[in-house]
């Protein structure tokens, strides 16, 4: 049963009724709310978006820190199987209560007052939790002050409610890497088989927000690392333009490409949530202003395919999984009879094959100094640089390098001799990133488009499969290029595999992508939560 504000009500009309005893009929009335039928608590939890919600709490049909102990009791329930949080606040439900607190005296924030949110563990807050990227090695890091989003969040009334598992330092550990994997969290599951990968690195958001263990959750991208896992979960994933959600106090993989975003059961929250982190940091030399409307329904518009042209990219995709090519069928259909005038053949060419060299050499390059800058300026018993880190490993090989795991990512960083202001360096980083800009560019101006879309992955594959299957990412254009990308569910497998599709762009179409992307879910409503 829920414990609402009902019982205060009812204390106070006890008291009304004994004040009336001694007072003249006439001049006593006394008005009784009569109870609201109970909810059941999962209504809470899974289906009601961040505006529901915050009518619900307005309304006295729950508060905070009931909704924060039932995301709470969900993590107990699930997480031993899920393995998609690293930890809960210990201070989670008493800022619940402040925020309790703060509604009922017409104090509110923001639009996530009261609202549970999962970080990723690779973000830094300065609270009673760690922030580790999954590694052992910094178990005893101190982080002096929020990260710059999760400033933002606190801000805008959010309760910070824990850290996400991931795949160990964002993925840029071992060139033998399991998705979904790290020392501190071990093997985040896939929602919807646990003996599939549930892609990463932002793995453990993206399986949060599908089982409902917040109602939304913030990850990283570098490449994929958004949109990839959250298609693998019946989510939303969106990845923003870069520096429209600034990187200070996340841990660094480059500059150059990395990008916070909201994942999340619905454009609707992802949407509220990416207005609420994004924001000009001056600490973060490429944070811009996003430019994305301060009304929200400037974005979520049923109609916002009527009379689009939408690029359809199949190249690289098709031809692979039999299921995939269907769902994508499907949904180019839906666009066309939602409005949108469907350009065949627009397809975004891979990246690899318009640069003279591998994208390597500069993210090893980028790792190596973010990696060495952050760890020397974070408080704390742990290693200071990535020579150190890397020692720390083999020493705890048992538990940070279990087979077929090695740090062969970690060793060729640090052996690079590469530094920022290389002009070799710097000649690959402009190539690479000039060429993904033109590769979308030029097929969204040859065909006069809004918009590109294509299949967002494969379903997912065995965990620990060998077979890697000849499909081009959809990510590896866009995050090389900065610009934004957003996954939302469109179909299954008949296995129950999570199918995505994702709405791609040039720099700062982020709110279009959005607005398209909302659309289209309203349309096929496709997103099933997970059988826990």
């Amino acid at each position: 049963m829920l414990k609402t504000n009902r019982n205060r009500l009812r204390g106070g009309v006890a008291l009304m009724a004994v004040a009336c005893l001694a007072a003249p009929l006439a001049a006593c009335t006394v008005s009784v709310e009569l109870p609201r039928p109970e909810r059941d608590m999962s209504t809470f939890l899974d289906e009601m978006t961040i505006p529901e919600l915050q009518r619900a709490m307005d309304e006295g049909e729950v508060d905070a820190e009931q909704l924060t102990q039932g995301y709470i009791d969900r993590i107990e329930e699930l997480n031993p199987t899920l393995h998609a949080v690293l930890e809960v606040n210990p201070d989670a439900l008493d800022i619940a209560r402040e925020s309790d607190e703060r509604r009922e005296s017409d104090q509110s924030r923001g639009p996530l007052e009261g609202i549970p949110v999962l970080i990723k563990g690779n973000m830094d807050t300065a609270d009673q939790q760690m922030t580790t990227a999954g590694s052992t090695a910094l178990s005893d890091s101190k982080p002096e002050q929020d990260a710059f989003l999760v400033q933002r969040l606190r801000d805008a009334g959010a309760i910070v409610l824990g850290k996400t598992n991931l795949s160990e330092w964002s993925n840029f550990y071992s060139s033998r890497q399991i998705p979904g994997w790290s020392a501190v969290g071990g093997q985040t599951g896939n929602a919807y088989d646990l003996e599939r990968t549930p892609c990463g690195s932002s793995s453990g958001a993206a399986v949060a927000a599908a089982a409902a263990l917040a109602t939304v959750t913030i990850g990283t991208d570098t490449d994929g690392s958004i949109t990839c896992p959250a298609a693998s979960a019946s989510t939303v994933g969106l990845k923003p333009t870069l520096g429209v959600v600034s990187r200070s106090g996340v841990i660094p993989i480059t500059s150059a490409q990395d990008s916070p975003g909201p994942i999340a059961r619905t454009v609707t929250d992802a949407a509220i949530t990416l207005q609420v982190i994004a924001g000009f940091d001056d600490t973060d030399a490429g944070s811009i202003d996003g430019g994305l409307p301060q009304d929200l329904d400037e974005m979520l518009d049923q109609n916002a395919l009527r009379g689009s042209r939408i690029g359809v990219w199949r190249d690289g995709h098709e031809g692979i999984d039999d299921e995939a090519d269907d769902a994508f069928d499907m949904s180019v259909e839906v666009l066309r009879g939602m409005g949108a005038e469907v350009v065949e053949g627009a397809d975004v060419p891979d990246i690899a094959s318009l640069v003279p060299t591998d994208l390597l050499p500069a993210l090893l390059t980028e790792f190596k100094h973010g990696l060495n800058g952050y760890l020397a300026a974070t408080p704390g018993a742990h290693p200071q640089s990535l020579t150190e880190l890397i020692a720390y490993n083999q020493e705890h090989a048992e538990v940070e390098l279990p087979s077929p795991l090695e740090q062969d990512w970690l060793v060729m960083a640090d052996q690079t001799e590469g530094n920022l202001d290389d002009p070799e360096y710097l000649a690959h980083r402009e190539t690479v990133t000039t060429r993904a800009q033109e590769s979308v560019d030029e097929v969204l101006q040859k065909y006069d488009l809004d918009a590109i879309v294509t299949i967002s992955d494969l379903p997912a594959l065995p965990l620990h499969s060998d077979e890697h299957p000849p499909f081009q990412s959809s990510t590896r254009n866009t995050s090389s290029a900065g610009y934004p990308h957003v996954t939302v569910p469109t179909g299954f497998t008949e296995s129950g595999l999570p199918i995505g599709l994702s709405f791609i762009g040039t720099r700062l179409s982020d709110s279009s992508l959005i607005s398209f992307a909302y659309a289209y879910e309203q349309a096929v409503d496709a997103r099933r939560a997970p059988k826990l």
